[in-house]
């Protein structure tokens, strides 16, 4: 069979497009590229970088909000490369985050991108992120791909130290099978790098990227088997050393010393497992480069999996158990409460009960104590007798009503407080681009886990580029307001909110033409917004000018900066 890569299906018969001849690393006569150790670019959150700058078609002017298929709304542009572009978006009919690559119809590799995703989507295996859309849409290309938000990147776990010896086993294990049944299909990756392999919540390892990202950049191998079992032996050279097998520095790890050539792992760093070690140079080895102790090479996926088959399994390291703190009886337990501990061996004393009153002082108290219980039996005897014979004298008729004097201030009427209904919301932009605008009807939704959120900002807490951003809110008629209550996601210093009478739905009203109810500044969860002079008015705008900083939210699809979200929203008047 022939060892030619479909990572990008070459469709140059069919559409009339140059095949995939660019190859950003140069290959040597078996096929392993001797610069894979340059292949130093920063990755995408969900995707593989690239190496090769064509120059031949600029990427597209999308911007944050743009929406793809009427379904896929942009969010963050975490890649602009190579004339395409890669961003986390929201796919707004299943309401869930998705990674996607967009580049121009006519891009040198459009065709190719989306032969190879279609590819991709037909393997279907878990163990690759998978491609849930590739379309040609109003002169774009995009390709709609899985997002993991409870997912970490191999480069971040390895920053902290190079994994535990099962854990290499694992990754290895599951990689290596993955890429052995992608290449039975005809798959290659050939971007397979430590941002591409992420470790799940679960401790599954899944692989982004198959075929799709070398496709976006124009990478091609004559020997894509082996050049895809070398990017995985580079992988567990890193998990065991956390250094990359090349000279030089590469996605966050050191590189080799010059000039001393590929050594082993176990020479590199101490305690390495010694068939790990020897696996990863059965899988790097190249023209002779490894050590005469080390079997064959492997040159195919296939061969890599059988070599971790014969290999004596890895058991994870039993579970440290803290030893509990030796028992100590207390006094308490030994019935002694308040008492002095009782030491082995020792007699203690029984202490003597206390003398009873027998002395003349003694005699006059019992007498005194007594007379007191006597004199405090009889009066309340007498209270007793009392109370049955003023309820003896009382009329029968127990339906008599108190009537108060028509000048009693208490009879003044208070008027309850309701909770107003809200008709419907939009949002309200003072000032550049709306924030989300089609997730305002979620602050109303009776429910606080969903809501509408604002963009992440640099500056803050003041927002600086922009009055302010808010909702309005149809009350359904003029209402009398005397309070706004919000739940917000984010806490911190701090969050201030304004609430204002307008006439409008939406954003047509300035904001100096409205009128101010009131204003409140928090740092709590929450912010209850109370009207000083209650005003009647069908609109009302809960408008923010502060926001507090908070962390990236992965749940909720938001990068760290200043910014909020409500998630509820309720009125009282």
């Amino acid at each position: 069979m022939a060892e030619r890569s479909t990572a990008a299906v070459d469709v140059a018969d069919n559409s009339g497009d140059e095949p995939l001849t660019a190859q950003a690393d140069q290959s040597t006569a078996d096929g392993v590229a001797k610069n894979r150790e340059r292949d130093t670019d920063s990755d995408e959150a969900q995707g593989s970088g690239g190496t090769e700058r064509p120059g031949k078609a600029s990427a597209p002017e999308l911007h944050s909000g743009h929406k793809l298929a009427r379904r896929y709304r942009l969010e963050d542009c975490v890649t602009r490369l190579d004339g395409f572009s890669s961003w986390r978006a929201v796919d707004e009919k299943l309401r869930r985050a998705v990674g996607v690559h967009v580049l121009p119809a006519d891009h040198s590799r459009a065709r190719s991108v989306l032969a190879a995703a279609r590819s991709s989507a037909l393997l279907g295996d878990p163990r690759f992120v998978q491609v849930l859309d590739a379309v040609e849409e109003n002169d774009l290309v995009y390709v709609v791909h899985e997002w993991l938000p409870d997912a970490t990147e191999l480069t971040t776990l390895l920053a902290s130290g190079p994994l535990e010896p099962h854990d290499a086993y694992q990754m290895v294990s599951q990689v290596a099978s993955a890429m052995a049944a992608a290449h039975r299909e005809g798959l290659a990756h050939l971007r397979l790098n430590p941002n591409a392999v992420l470790r799940t919540s679960t401790g599954q390892w899944r692989i982004r990227g198959l075929a799709v990202n070398a496709a976006l950049r124009g990478v091609s191998s004559d020997t894509p088997q082996r050049a895809d079992t070398e990017a995985i032996g580079a992988l567990l050279y890193a998990a065991l050393t956390q250094r990359w097998p090349y000279e030089s520095d590469a996605y966050g790890l050191s590189g080799l010393p010059k000039d001393i050539g590929l050594i082993p792992p176990d020479q590199v760093r101490a305690g390495v497992h010694r068939g790990l070690s020897e696996l990863t140079m059965r899988a790097l080895v190249n023209d002779g480069a490894t050590a005469s102790r080390h079997e064959a090479a492997c040159t195919t996926p296939e061969e890599l999996v059988k070599a971790i088959g014969e290999m004596p399994r890895i058991r994870p390291p039993e579970p440290a158990f803290t030893a509990p703190p030796e028992y100590q009886r207390t006094t308490y337990q030994q019935g002694t409460y308040g008492r002095p501990v009782a030491h082995p061996g020792a007699t203690q004393p029984v202490p003597a009960p206390p003398p009873p009153l027998q002395s003349r002082t003694g005699r006059a108290l019992k007498w005194a104590v007594s007379a007191l219980l006597i004199a405090a039996l009889g009066l309340g005897s007498w209270q007793l007798a009392d109370a049955l014979m003023d309820q003896g004298d009382k009329p029968d008729d127990t339906n008599q009503t108190q009537t108060t004097d028509g000048n009693d201030n208490n009879s003044d009427k208070i008027k309850p407080v309701r909770q107003l209904t809200i008709e419907g919301a939009q949002e309200y932009v003072a000032a550049g681009d709306a924030q989300h605008p089609g997730d305002v009807d979620l602050t109303y939704d009776g429910s606080t886990t969903t809501g509408w959120r604002t963009n992440s900002y640099e500056d803050g807490p003041k927002i600086v580029i922009k009055p302010g951003v808010g909702i309005v809110y149809d009350l359904g008629s003029a209402q009398e307001v005397s309070t706004a209550t919000l739940s917000l996601r984010y806490g911190g210093d701090h969050t201030t909110v304004q609430l204002y009478a307008t006439d409008s739905l939406d954003s047509s009203t300035p904001l100096s033409s409205m009128s101010k109810l009131g204003e409140v500044t928090t740092s709590d969860t929450s912010a209850k917004v109370a009207v000083a002079k209650p005003a009647k008015s069908r609109y009302v705008l809960v408008w923010l000018t502060a926001m507090p900083y908070s962390g990236n939210d992965s749940a909720n699809y938001s990068g760290s900066g200043y910014k909020q979200a409500i998630t509820d929203v309720k009125f009282t008047g």
